[in-house]
């Protein structure tokens, strides 16, 4: 694990590293992620929003299950596209004018 990538207590990350683990990106700040990653999580927001307005219309049962179907197929969709595996490391923040971290 090269400097700029260790969290600021200077240990790793359990399962990070050259251990066969995630890999490691250096952040930008943003919310990284796989286009495959940010599908899943659609599908599962929109089998939500499908059930709960099933809800408010009567409540409609047989649309509420099929919105919590498509919910469980994007819960499938996360454990294939291995969404967890999508991680950021950034560098230790510095504080201004001094080479301590931020959390020191």
């Amino acid at each position: 694990m090269t400097e700029d990538t260790r969290p600021a207590g200077g240990g790793t990350h359990e399962g990070q590293g050259g251990d066969g683990g995630p890999a490691l990106h250096k952040g930008s700040g943003g919310h990284g992620g796989r286009a495959s990653s940010w599908l899943a999580v659609t599908v599962i927001l929109l089998g939500f929003t499908v059930a709960g307005v099933a809800l408010c219309l009567g409540p409609n049962w047989f649309v509420f299950w099929m919105g919590a179907a498509v919910c469980a197929m994007g819960g499938v969709l996360i454990l294939v596209f291995r969404v967890f595996q999508d991680i950021v490391v950034e560098a230790p923040r510095r504080m201004s004018g001094t080479g301590r971290s931020v959390l020191d």
